[in-house]
């Protein structure tokens, strides 16, 4: 049978089906009673089992009919609009991914194929147990630990690690409140005819040109630097009012999820309620709602993490990339993407306008805005009375200091008169753990990861030692696994949490906090963290880069960064900017309210032209030099890159397929483009599985994807043997 319609197919009509399954094409299937749309969500028969999938198109035939097996269902979501599939289609084609893997990340709902009903769900009631046990307590902590948000018996259940049984008696007592409602609502209406903040003068001329791009229509990206402090969140809410009022939906992804709290609450109180979240920290009954509310224009603002970029939008009118610089916004594993370039991809399909907003942007965005494809607007002063903060370097080649400490006698000095104001003080170093290195004092056996080729990580605070690679932990030993010394091991070098440590003997009464992602247990613990230190519960913050990513301390008057020339170590062609951008996030920090803030880099090259840079605050002649030395190397953002990753247990097959794939380079040779490597990552090994790259190299306007495609597939990969290819890689390692 033929289709009735272009988009639609009468039962019986032979349709082509795009599963989540690593399969490599779409599957033919008969539509089912009542037909079917392209674009809908079904179920159909795989095997013995049902999968989910998208109607792609007019299957493709060329068998026997007889034989098709029919749809199942067509699933109770609205179907995938056609930009949403060129979106993944043409994000797919860009990063060199399987169709199937693009559409896992469209579909990464739990009870998709549930059908609409009535459910209960339980959030936080009033008052105490009658009796509190461990159990009863562990389902009000995770009850706190989400806020307003809801959960169903099982998952409250499953949160907490009781039997639902212990969630019923605390109904009965009204400490937790079990209501009917139906499963899936829409949120609440976002009204942007409430009052905004006053905006100063720069931030509404930015917020104006904003609201113009979006009455004017059409797709355009905006990049919206300003300095620290500057206010650029109001002027891009003024934007997403602009959206509201033309019934469009926009979405703001954040780098950092401990960042949502504050932002939820500013866009509370600028448009009267709460907008929907995707991020990890969402429960799964929540994640289901957003997903399926998006996609029926029952919501219209979400706040979430770089996969957020997947939902299924029916008009979306803007999308703003908060800290666009971050390199969280990369994906590193499964589907290797850059939020920040999927963003204005998805924009460019369906029309919407894109703000990248930065105090410190990428040298990619900042060499789109020279080159006129990228419209620029620039907020140069901190908002009302604040105004920039002090830097200052303290040369570490001057300052006597014990081999064992980290915090010189001038950022001492420094902390303490703060402390003593009654005002706070960051002290902040990009090493999470206690010490980076544990090494026998008798042998010098450093302790390594049995699986990685990496050292193992002290962490003093859990008593552990973990493998930022894999994950692998375990207990400190009491003796050197090789010579078993005992009383010999010894903590070399310092991370986040030696640094607490030193500052609780130096500092007796003050009272210390750190901020490190892996000392909490949940994203909601880090954000309690994050609000009790931002109204003055602590007097000293001891933070990794965590701290830097947009959090507003206002009683923060001093940063002090500890080896502030640790990131200009080694051959990362990226290594100067992010060690800008980073100095320059964490010393923005200081000094957000009336009174001024100082930033001291201690440093032992402050000659160095990076960290002269950052002292003089000449962002933009940074940027001219750092695009010079790039396009004199022809490397992004004026050259194209690709990174090829193979890895297996075997490291003479994976080294052999590396070296067959070098010989092999005809298709790169025809654009142009040069090959480098096989050589070992430079962490050789994760897993148990030996890892080798090559390095693609090709001139700006290179057809890349299409070169690799044709060049990889020139080799058989055998079973054990895994190879990933990484477009626009921004990591070596």
């Amino acid at each position: 049978m033929t289709p009735r319609t272009p988009d639609f197919f009468d039962e019986g009509a032979l349709v082509a089906v795009l599963t989540t399954q690593p399969l490599d094409r779409a599957l033919d299937y008969k539509a089912p009673e009542g037909g079917c749309h392209i674009g809908a969500f079904v179920e159909v028969p795989l095997g013995p089992r049902k999968v989910l999938g998208v109607v792609w198109g007019p299957g493709q035939g060329g068998f026997d009919l007889s034989k098709a097996r029919s749809v199942i269902r067509v699933l109770d979501a609205a179907p995938m609009r056609d930009e949403m599939q060129e979106f993944l289609q043409r994000a797919a084609d860009y990063t060199l991914t399987p169709m199937p893997a693009m559409l896992r990340l469209a579909t990464r709902a739990p009870g998709l194929s549930d059908p609409p009903s009535m459910r209960k769900v339980y959030r936080l009631g009033q008052g105490r147990p009658d009796r509190e046990t461990d159990a009863r307590r562990r389902v009000l902590a995770v009850l706190n630990e989400y806020g307003g948000l809801s959960f169903t018996l099982k998952e409250l259940s499953d949160q907490a690690g009781v039997t639902s049984s212990v969630v019923k008696g605390l109904v009965k007592q009204g400490v937790v409140l079990e209501e009917d409602t139906p499963r899936d609502v829409p949120f609440r209406l976002l009204d942007p005819a409430l009052s905004a903040k006053d905006l100063t003068e720069d931030q509404a001329r930015a917020a104006d040109a904003l609201q113009a791009g979006l009455r004017k229509g059409g797709y355009g990206t905006t990049l919206l630097r300003g300095v620290t402090g500057s206010g650029k969140t109001e002027v891009y809410l003024e934007a997403v009012a602009e959206c509201l009022r033309q019934r469009r939906q926009a979405l703001v992804l954040l780098p950092e999820i401990a960042l949502t709290a504050e932002f939820l609450k500013r866009i509370e109180a600028r448009f009267g309620a709460k907008p929907a979240e995707w991020h990890s920290g969402v429960t799964m009954t929540e994640r289901r709602r957003t997903w399926k509310m998006v996609g029926q224009a029952g919501c219209q603002v979400v706040v979430g993490a770089r996969s957020a970029l997947f939902l299924p939008f029916q008009n979306l009118g803007l999308i703003v990339v908060d800290e666009e610089h971050d390199t969280s916004y990369k994906q590193e594993d499964g589907v290797l993407y850059n939020a920040r370039d999927m963003a204005v991809l998805r924009a460019s399909i369906c029309g919407a306008r894109v703000v990248l907003a930065s105090a410190t942007p990428s040298l990619e965005s900042w060499a789109n805005a020279e080159a006129g494809k990228y419209e620029r607007l620039e907020l140069t002063a901190r908002f009302g009375e604040a105004v920039m903060p002090d830097l200052r370097a303290i040369d570490m080649r001057t300052e006597a200091l014990p081999s064992t400490r980290w915090i010189s006698p001038t950022l001492q000095k420094a902390v303490q008169a703060r402390v003593d104001k009654g005002e706070q003080a960051l002290l902040f170093i990009n090493r999470r753990g206690y010490a980076p290195i544990t090494l026998c004092r008798a042998c010098g056996h450093q302790l390594g990861c049995e699986h990685c080729d990496a050292r193992l990580v002290e962490h003093r605070f859990l008593k552990r030692l973990v493998c930022h690679q894999c994950g692998e932990t375990r207990p400190i030993p009491d003796a050197c696994p090789s010579c078993q010394a005992e009383d010999r091991l010894a903590a070399v070098g310092p991370g986040v949490e030696r640094l607490s440590e030193e500052a609780a003997a130096l500092f007796p009464d003050a009272r210390i906090a750190t901020l490190s992602s892996d000392m909490f247990g949940s994203a909601r613990a880090l954000k309690e963290q994050i609000e009790q230190i931002a109204v003055g519960g602590a007097d000293i913050i001891i933070g990794t880069q965590l701290v830097a990513k947009g959090h507003n301390f206002p009683h923060l008057t001093l940063v002090g960064v500890i080896d502030a020339d640790l990131g200009l170590q080694g051959s990362d062609m990226r290594a100067a900017e992010r060690t800008f951008q980073l100095m320059r996030q964490v010393a923005g920090r200081a000094g957000r309210a009336e009174k001024p803030g100082t930033a001291m880099l201690q440093t032992f090259q402050p000659e160095h032209p990076v960290i002269r840079a950052i002292l003089a605050g000449d962002e933009e002649g940074f940027w001219r030099a750092e695009a010079d030395e790039r396009r004199h190397a022809g490397v992004p953002p004026f050259g194209r890159m690709a990174g090829i990753i193979l890895s297996s247990p075997d490291m003479q097959g994976v080294f052999d397929l590396g070296n067959e794939l070098a010989r092999r380079d005809g298709p790169l040779r025809q654009i142009g483009a040069q090959v480098y490597g096989p050589a070992a990552a430079p962490v050789a090994r994760i897993r148990g599985r030996h890892r080798v790259r090559l390095l693609v190299k090709a001139p700006k306007g290179a057809a890349l994807q299409v070169a690799v495609a044709q060049w990889i597939g020139q080799v058989r990969i055998p079973g054990q043997l895994r190879l990933t290819v990484d477009i626009d890689p921004q990591s070596f390692y």
